[in-house]
């Protein structure tokens, strides 16, 4: 069976691709990294993913998105990675499928039809809860309604609104932390334990294409550049060694593609194989994004150590995505439950 994006998937990839390489390019993350005092959240870039439905892909038409699945969504996902792009489209897209899965007509026809055109920004986390409080949410801090945990330890989710949020560090400068305290919080009624599982799949595969994204691009680079740089007279990516350290991570990061697309579908379609689906995307993405974006710095030679060029823009950004959602060695634990 050939199984892979179909005509409309290419264009929608294509044109989120297009347009952060003409509007919002390395030279763009980079006044976002080192801009400390902003909120992580560049206007433009937030303007296109509303108006371009990025942000509705997974909203149904009866509340104004797109009505599409979690394949769609990871095309999305895997071209904001490859260009490392800031924002809080992820944990838009997860409270939106939260109020979509669990809440209520009302809480649906006020929120989805605003998440979906940017009118309002989301965030999900699983960590902390609605009555505990909630440690380094991404974009906590300007986010309208976050979706989380309403106990410690007991199934069932929150909209939490009007919280206090406190900033929190970040190695990463792609995204920006707070932790929340107080607020009001809203109940899902239908967050289920099933529920809630869906939701944590949904965040895994995104995650994962987002990783997948940045591992394709960092390996790009890195081979177009050992194409250019020479020693002794010749380019560095003639050496066998390097060829063969290329080549490996090649084969990694197609299986990785596979896996994630594979498992977006697997989700979507609810397929008897899709827990396993996303453990293995998510444990191969994590994996060969770290394999991926540490040889873009060591075979950039002495520049790809520097603040100056852009690798670690992609190392930090894997580096802090690998283990969300839980890492490789979690994955691993997970596919052997479900094959042994």
């Amino acid at each position: 069976m050939f199984f892979a994006l179909d005509e409309d998937q290419r264009e929608f990839d294509a044109a989120v691709r297009g347009y952060l390489a003409e509007r919002f390019d390395l030279e763009a993350v980079r006044g976002v990294v080192e801009d400390g005092a902003s909120d992580g959240n560049p206007a433009s870039l937030w303007s296109a993913a509303g108006e371009q439905g990025w942000l509705a892909t997974l909203v149904p038409e009866e509340n104004d998105g797109l009505g599409l699945g979690l394949v769609e969504a990871q095309v999305i996902a895997r071209a904001l990675g490859a260009g490392c792009a800031p924002g809080p489209w992820r944990g838009t897209v997860l409270a939106a499928e939260a109020i979509r899965l669990a809440g209520g007509d009302s809480q649906r026809s006020e929120w989805l039809p605003k998440l979906a055109a940017g009118q309002a920004v989301g965030a999900f986390t699983e960590r902390g809860s609605a009555a505990s409080g909630l440690p380094a949410v991404e974009y906590g801090a300007i986010a309208d309604v976050v979706v989380a945990p309403s106990q410690d330890g007991v199934p069932g989710l929150s909209l939490v609104t009007g919280a206090s949020a406190t900033p929190v560090g970040s190695y990463d400068g792609t995204t920006r932390l707070a932790s929340l305290s107080g607020g009001t919080a809203e109940e899902l009624a239908g967050a289920t334990v099933e529920v809630q599982k869906a939701l944590v799949d949904r965040a895994t595969v995104l995650v994962a294409a987002d990783l997948v994204g940045i591992a394709r691009e960092a390996l790009s680079r890195t081979v177009a550049y050992d194409r250019e740089r020479e020693q002794f007279g010749v380019p560095v990516g003639s050496f066998q060694a390097i060829k063969h350290v290329m080549a490996d991570l090649h084969v990694g990061v197609t299986m990785a593609e596979h896996a994630s697309l594979y498992a977006a579908h697997a989700v979507d379609t609810g397929l008897d194989d899709a827990d396993l689906a996303v453990a293995v995307a998510k444990g191969k993405a994590s994996e060969v994004a770290l394999q991926a974006t540490g040889a873009m710095i060591q075979y950039h030679g002495g520049i790809g150590y520097t603040w100056e060029h852009e690798a670690h823009f992609f190392y930090k950004r894997a580096k802090r995505l690998a283990g969300q959602f839980g890492g490789v060695d979690v994955q691993r634990e997970k596919i052997a439950a479900l094959t042994v």
